[in-house]
């Protein structure tokens, strides 16, 4: 069994080393790396849309928040403390922690 086993370990081992060292293991690992290349580039690119996209879409929402507190604080000035505070409208005490100041200084976006 050891004897067959060992029949024509030479001549495989010589045509493992011919393939590796001829040129179409190269091209095999060349079409790999090819591949590889090009999911690259295409995922670079997605990235770039998708991050170009959040980046507009994220100013679409800062400008729509100014507004709205813009908004709320101009009917502030008109009706005064008979204008009920809208939650998601505060920002955090500059000056405390907002666990000490009770949370929030009314009329100013939280970030």
């Amino acid at each position: 069994m050891a004897r067959q086993a060992s029949e024509g370990q030479q001549t495989k081992m010589e045509m493992v080393y011919q393939y590796l060292t001829g040129p179409r293991f190269r091209h095999r690992v060349q079409a790999i790396v090819e591949a590889f290349s090009s999911m690259q580039e295409d995922l670079d690119r997605e990235k770039k849309v998708i991050t170009k996209q959040w980046a507009k879409r994220e100013e679409q929402i800062d400008r729509v928040m100014q507004a709205t507190v813009g908004m709320h604080g101009d009917l502030q000035g008109i009706a005064g403390k008979s204008l009920q505070e809208i939650e998601g409208l505060e920002l955090p005490a500059l000056d405390a922690p907002a666990s000490e100041k009770g949370g929030t200084i009314k009329g100013c976006v939280k970030r």
